[in-house]
């Protein structure tokens, strides 16, 4: 009598915050947002691939999200001639185009210093024959036997295993975005500039996408 009171019970709290959501987010349910890694995490998680096959791709898959805030479907999408000219550089903008991105728009990504150092690494050891090939391979293949490499679906599931395997509760491949609008967001940059860089459409969907700290809330306050 008491489990089944106990169940009702969860049944009627599950349905109060549907009924809240619905009413104050114009949805049936509440998402649970991705986790925020921090330096330490991120270390950690760097520190794991370097110990594992296929670790200089790994290494260049975990960044690019980090440092450029790309959907993992865009990641997925992307060619080697997206990513690295005919002299084999990095570019320092990748165009995707409007059928790989979630709002059928194409749009400028733009590559930082920082982050085509890392991906100029990845290239220097990912020389495929075929420049239309996906940038990054996938487990089926080799660096210079190509399979067609990640689609969204597997390299999300690559992304959940990764973070699984070093420990990290919560983190998903949609980590690396929030993560890199946190981030960009603590160094001052307007709201207006990230919803730029995260192709966002409404600006209220970029404002979920930031994270605040108790150490950056506390930094926020000092400065008044």
């Amino acid at each position: 009598m008491l489990k089944m009171q106990n169940q009702v019970g969860i049944r009627n709290k599950r349905k109060y915050i549907k009924d809240i959501a619905k009413l104050w987010l114009g949805k049936e349910t509440v998402s649970k947002q991705a986790k925020t890694l921090n330096s330490i995490e991120l270390r950690k998680v760097l520190d794991y691939v370097a110990t594992r096959k296929h670790a200089m791709r790994n290494r260049a898959l975990v960044l690019i999200g980090m440092y450029s805030g790309m959907r993992v479907g865009e990641i997925a999408s992307l060619r080697y001639c997206d990513v690295i000219d005919a002299q084999g550089n990095v570019l320092n903008e990748i165009r995707l185009k409007a059928e790989n991105t979630k709002s059928k728009e194409a749009r400028t990504v733009f590559v930082s210093d920082k982050l085509q150092k890392e991906l100029q690494q990845y290239a220097k050891f990912y020389k495929p024959k075929d420049v239309n090939v996906k940038f990054f391979y996938s487990q089926k293949g080799d660096a210079y036997n190509n399979d067609g490499g990640f689609s969204a679906n597997t390299l999300t599931q690559f992304f959940h295993y990764l973070y699984k395997r070093v420990g990290i509760i919560g983190a998903s491949s949609h980590s690396s975005r929030r993560t890199f609008a946190t981030e960009i967001s603590a160094k001052g940059v307007g709201i207006k500039v990230l919803q730029k860089l995260l192709g966002h459409k409404n600006i209220q969907t970029t404002s979920v996408y930031i994270f605040a700290s108790d150490d950056q809330m506390r930094k926020a306050v000092n400065l008044a």
